[in-house]
C-alpha cells in the first residue's frame, strides 16, 4: 500500500497540477516579478537548481526554476520575467491569485560535491535566479566551502535581480561579491563590462574549485572558457540550460537536443557535457 501511494504521488506531481495560493508578488525589474506560493495541497520542495511547471489557468504552463529555499515549510518561490503570454499572466497575478504547479523536475547544483574546495558562482541577467538558492545554501552552511565568490553580470544597473540581497552578501567578511553591467548611465559606480571580465579577479585556489553557471547560452559558452582559462577543471564546472521544455517529463521531444532531453537531464548538466548541444541554435 505505501509502495503504491508513492507511485500514485510521483505520478500527480509529474502529471496534475498542485493549486498554489499567490502569497506576494514583489517587481525585481521592470519585467521580472518574484512570486511566493503557498500550497492548496501537497506542499512542494524543489532543491538549488530543480525546476517547476507554473500552470497560469486558461493560458498555459512554463517551467520556471526555483529561486528560494524550500528545505522547511517557507513558500515556494519562482522570479518570472515577461516574456510570452504565460510569463506575463503569471507576472500580473496578484496575492490571493491561484496558479497549478508540478514538479520538482530535473537535475540539482551538486552542492555536496563542491564542498571541501572553493566555490564561484557566476549569473547572467534572470540567472542569478536559480543560482540563488546554491548561494544561500553556501552561505549558510558556511564552514563547508572555501572562499565563495558570487560574480554577477546585467544588461544595465536596473536590471540586476535581488538588489538588496546582494548588497547584503557583499556586507559579509566571508563572501565576495562582483557586479559588471554592460552599459551604464552617469552615476553608476560600479563596474562596465562583461560578466567574464569578472573571473580573473575572483578570490578563489583554481585546482580546487567549483564553478556553478547560468545565463543567456552565449554567455555561458564564454565564461566557461575564461573558468578553464582561469584553471578551474572542466569537470568541476555546471551551467543550467532550460531550452525548449514543455512537458518535464521527457515525452513531447521538444526539448530534445541529439541523444539529451533538456527536461529529463538537466537542467543542470556537467559543462563538459553542454558544449556540443549549445552548438545547435534551433531545432
Amino acid at each position: 500500500m505505501a509502495a503504491s501511494a508513492s507511485v500514485e504521488a510521483r505520478l500527480r506531481g509529474a502529471m496534475v497540477p498542485v493549486a498554489h495560493r499567490v502569497v506576494s508578488r514583489v517587481q525585481e525589474t521592470a519585467d521580472t516579478w518574484t512570486l511566493e506560493l503557498e500550497p492548496l495541497g501537497e506542499r512542494i520542495r524543489p532543491r538549488a537548481g530543480q525546476f517547476d511547471m507554473l500552470y497560469a489557468f486558461g493560458v498555459g504552463e512554463v517551467p520556471i526554476s526555483t529561486s528560494g529555499d524550500h528545505d522547511g515549510d517557507g513558500p515556494l518561490t519562482h522570479t518570472i520575467r515577461a516574456v510570452g503570454a504565460v510569463t506575463r499572466a503569471l507576472c500580473a497575478l496578484e496575492p490571493g491569485a491561484v496558479v497549478g504547479v508540478r514538479g520538482p523536475f530535473g537535475t540539482e547544483w551538486p552542492l555536496d560535491e563542491a564542498t571541501g574546495g572553493d566555490l564561484v558562482v557566476v549569473a547572467g541577467g534572470i540567472g542569478l535566479a536559480p543560482l540563488r538558492p546554491a548561494v544561500r545554501h553556501a552561505l549558510a552552511r558556511r564552514d563547508d566551502y572555501g572562499a565563495v565568490s558570487v560574480l554577477v553580470g546585467a544588461r544595465t544597473p536596473h536590471d540586476l535581480l535581488f538588489v538588496a540581497e546582494l548588497e547584503a552578501w557583499r556586507g559579509r567578511l566571508d563572501v565576495e561579491v562582483d557586479v559588471a553591467v554592460d552599459a551604464a548611465a552617469p552615476g553608476w559606480h560600479g563596474r562596465v563590462g562583461l560578466v567574464t571580465t569578472l573571473i580573473p579577479g575572483a578570490v578563489i585556489d583554481p585546482p580546487q574549485a567549483s564553478a556553478l553557471v547560468c545565463g543567456p547560452e552565449v554567455m555561458m559558452t564564454f565564461v566557461v572558457r575564461a573558468l578553464i582559462g582561469r584553471g578551474v577543471p572542466l569537470e568541476r564546472i555546471w551551467v543550467s540550460m532550460e531550452r525548449n521544455m514543455r512537458c518535464a517529463v521527457g515525452h513531447c521531444g521538444h526539448c530534445q537536443l541529439g541523444p539529451t532531453l533538456i527536461c529529463r537531464d538537466g537542467a543542470v548538466f556537467p559543462a563538459a557535457a553542454t558544449t556540443r548541444l549549445m552548438e545547435v541554435r534551433e531545432l
